[in-house]
């Protein structure tokens, strides 16, 4: 099939633009031919070696946007959404299906209001999660294009129901994982080191707590050397100077470094694999909804995890990939995290056939896969 992907939101970096890149590539393997809509401003930070066509109409970022610039901004990509559905009602023609890869309800409602739920061919919108107070306009607008059969909403949970509801055009499915693409990396070969390696990776956000989580980890009393890495991707100038302002505070610790830097492709594979063990210890509601996109690079890296109770909580009833701690209470992080660091040796066999486990029950081929079926599934 001819699959086309649309793709209008513009990143630094970060796990959308790997997402994609599973798209691509995956689908690619299963024999497909894959290509891009993007707004016409559209930057890509990666290289996806697929044909690119730019719509009209500018891809519109909330970075470092606040108040009344942030409405203006959502309202003027409103706008450019209805822009880009038009034009792409208009090229249904050169393709056999669309993948709208990072969506929400909002998406579905413009759709709503356009043509585009018209179209002929299948038009598949990807959400990342449904969070509770979001989902009734989930539903809300799911149900007004349950008539147009070549519209159907991939959610990504863990579940086979969105809060105990179904539809016909909801198909709920596991999310990816992302994994060594660029790098030679040999699972069966990972091993236990002297000095235990343990990462705090991803992009930077206040929220993320980070300067708690230090404190724990300076108090801890390790039986093992153990060195910190924090590697931080920033987006908005306020996380940067925060970021800024921790890496200056504890830059006297000798096992602690830091990383102020995004990392895309061979650079972010090498520098997770090179790590022991990955750390999420930030809490937040949503996390229970949304998938952690850190979460999965590790049990695609096959790393063990410290992370709290809120984190996909599925993930953890299914395989004992790591260990979690009570979430919003530092205590329990300390405590778990001195536990996880001085008895790793001999739990090392457990999580990592565990991890395995989990690999391949959410490899990116088996994404692509229930993609594949979905799409498939429109012409029966």
């Amino acid at each position: 099939m001819r699959i086309s992907i649309f793709e209008n939101i513009m990143t630094p970096g970060g796990h959308e633009v790997d997402f994609d890149r599973i798209l691509v590539e995956e689908l690619k393997n299963l024999g497909h031919e894959i290509n891009f809509y993007v707004p016409e401003n559209f930057i890509f930070q990666f290289d996806y070696k697929v044909p690119i066509k730019k719509l009209n109409g500018e891809a519109v970022t909330y970075t470092n946007s606040h108040g009344i610039k942030k409405i203006f901004a959502a309202a003027k990509r409103e706008i450019n959404r209805q822009r880009w559905y038009n034009q792409l009602y208009d090229e249904q023609k050169n393709f056999d299906a669309l993948i709208i890869p990072t969506s929400t309800q909002r998406y579905l409602r413009a759709l709503n209001r356009n043509i585009l739920k018209k179209i002929s061919v299948p038009l598949i919108f990807i959400l990342h999660g449904i969070n509770p107070n979001e989902s009734e306009k989930f539903f809300n607008e799911s149900a007004k294009l349950e008539q147009y059969e070549n519209i159907k909403m991939i959610v990504l949970t863990f579940n086979d129901n969105i809060f105990g509801r179904r539809a016909k055009n909801i198909f709920p499915i596991y999310p990816p994982t992302y994994i060594p693409r660029d790098i030679d990396f040999d699972f069966e070969k990972q091993k236990l080191n002297e000095e235990l390696t343990i990462g705090f990776f991803g992009q930077y956000r206040r929220e993320k707590k980070l300067e708690d989580f230090l404190n724990v980890f300076l108090r801890g009393n390790y039986k093992r050397k153990i060195k910190l890495i924090v590697q931080g991707s920033t987006m908005h100038a306020e996380d940067a100077e925060d970021f800024e302002r921790i890496i200056k505070k504890y830059s006297e610790y000798e096992n602690i470094s830091f990383l102020h830097k995004g990392l895309i492709g061979a650079q972010w594979q090498k520098a997770i694999s090179e790590i022991d063990a990955l750390l999420m210890p930030y809490s937040a509601p949503r996390y229970k909804y949304h998938w952690g996109g850190m979460l999965f690079t590790a049990i695609g890296f096959q790393k063990p995890v410290i992370a709290s109770d809120d984190m996909n909580p599925e993930v953890f009833e299914k395989f004992k990939i790591g260990e979690t701690f009570e979430s919003g209470n530092l205590n329990s992080l300390g405590e778990v995290l001195e536990n996880f660091i001085n008895n790793f040796d001999s739990n090392a066999k457990k999580y990592f056939d565990e991890l395995k486990l989990a690999s391949e029950e959410f490899s990116p081929k088996n994404f692509a896969i229930r993609i594949e079926n979905i799409i498939k599934s429109f012409r029966e």
